[in-house]
Parts: C-alpha cells; sequence; structure tokens
C-alpha cells in the first residue's frame, strides 16, 4: 500500500480524531480509525479549495484594461462552457453554467492529480474511487431534477415521464423511473471504468516497458481525462437542457 500524501497525513493529524468519531456516530467504521481521511479525499478537498481560491482570486482581480493571466484562463473556460450550454440548453444557460463550469474543472483536475501523482507516487486517481464519480452523478442527478421541478412544477414535471399518449402512460412512466435513475448508474460507471482502465494500463506499462515508452501513455492518460471530463459535463447539459425544456 502506497504510503499517504502528505496533504493527508496533515489532514489526519488535524481532523483525524474528529472526522473518526463522527463517522462512529453514524454507524460508519473506518478502516484506519487513527487516519480515517484517505488520498482520495485530500486530493478532492485540495481541488476544491484550489478552485475556489482560483475563482476569488479572478473575482478580485478583474480588469477590463489590464486583465491578468488567470482572467484571461477564466474568460477562456467560460466561453468554451458557454457555448456548450447554450447549443445544447438554449435560452436560460447562464443559470446552469455555473454548475457544469464547476464539474467540469473539478473531474478534470482530479484527473491530473492522479495522473501526475500517480507516476510519482503511485497514488490512485480520484476519480478511479467509485464513490467519487457516484457523488457526482448523484449531484447532477438532483441538480438537474430539482430545475425540472422548479420550471415545471411539481405535477407539470412529472408528466413528462408520463410521454404524450395517454393510454401507454401507465406502462412509460415506470420506465422513464428506471431510466432517470439509471443514469446516475450510466454517469458513474462511465467515468470510474475509464478512468480505472487507464490508471492500470499506465501502471502496466511503467512496470513492464523501458522509461522512454510509456511517455506515450502517459498522453492517453492525459487525452483519456480530458474526453471524460468533457463527456460527463456534456451529459449533465443534456439532462438539464431535458429537464427545463418547454417543448414536450
Amino acid at each position: 500500500m502506497p504510503e499517504q500524501l502528505v496533504i493527508t497525513r496533515l489532514l489526519n493529524g488535524i481532523f483525524g480524531p474528529v472526522v473518526a468519531s463522527l463517522m462512529q456516530m453514524v454507524g460508519v467504521h473506518p478502516a484506519n480509525p487513527s487516519a480515517p481521511i484517505n488520498d482520495t479525499f485530500a486530493l478532492e478537498l485540495l481541488v476544491a479549495c484550489g478552485l475556489i481560491a482560483f475563482f476569488i482570486i479572478v473575482r478580485l482581480t478583474l480588469s477590463v484594461e489590464r486583465p491578468n493571466p488567470a482572467q484571461h484562463v477564466a474568460e477562456l473556460i467560460h466561453e468554451f462552457t458557454g457555448s456548450q450550454a447554450e447549443s445544447v440548453i438554449g435560452h436560460g444557460y447562464e443559470r446552469f453554467q455555473a454548475f457544469v463550469t464547476c464539474i467540469l474543472l473539478f473531474i478534470l483536475l482530479n484527473n491530473f492529480f492522479g495522473l501526475l501523482l500517480g507516476v510519482i507516487s503511485g497514488v490512485e486517481t480520484p476519480t478511479a474511487n467509485p464513490a467519487v464519480p457516484f457523488g457526482l452523478a448523484v449531484l447532477t442527478f438532483l441538480y438537474y431534477n430539482f430545475h425540472g421541478v422548479r420550471v415545471h412544477g411539481p405535477i407539470g414535471y412529472l408528466k413528462q415521464f408520463a410521454g404524450p399518449i395517454w393510454w401507454i402512460s401507465p406502462l412509460l412512466f415506470p420506465v422513464e423511473i428506471i431510466s432517470h435513475l439509471a443514469r446516475m448508474m450510466s454517469l458513474t460507471i462511465r467515468l470510474y471504468a475509464n478512468m480505472l482502465a487507464s490508471d492500470l494500463l499506465t501502471l502496466i506499462c511503467f512496470s513492464m516497458i523501458p522509461v522512454l515508452a510509456p511517455t506515450a501513455f502517459l498522453g492517453l492518460h492525459a487525452l483519456v481525462s480530458v474526453i471524460q471530463a468533457y463527456v460527463f459535463m456534456l451529459l449533465s447539459i443534456i439532462y438539464l437542457g431535458m429537464a427545463v425544456a418547454h417543448d414536450h
């Protein structure tokens, strides 16, 4: 088992006893009570704090006359996610852009952290832990359904599940419910399986092939990281667009 990262040991040293107590209070028994925080959570927390710091810096240093590099990067990301959301959702996409942007950046940075630290210290990519994709999938599921109910009302939103023909509604309604629930499984398995396979392939190549050859596999890992973050964001946008659309 790889040694824990410095940030993980630091978090366990400060918050470990409190976290272990809280976990036991809700009936969860950590495998290692003295170090209940693992590398996956530590990297997720690092990414989240990094994104918050980045957004705060961009907001505080916002300038029309002299934009700094952070602002340029933020504008590129904003234009990219905005164009993707507008092409799918259409009018009113701005309301959802912050969410899909955070989804994209959070997954992408976690994927890249796993790529870099996996090569250096053998740490697993956070998104190769099924709990991480599942948490993101559940969050996306709750988010788009919430806005579907907000836009159409509870009854109006449920009518979408019944379809346009009343006499097949009893058959279509449970199918649609299962289909929506399956979206969580689809989002989870797609991200988890691809990142796990990419991690394993890179690890095998580094252990079996000379030093220069695995460079191509690192490039492949990076490409998979970008594609999976984009696909997760795009599917989130599609689900949002379908939930808030008025043309059913």
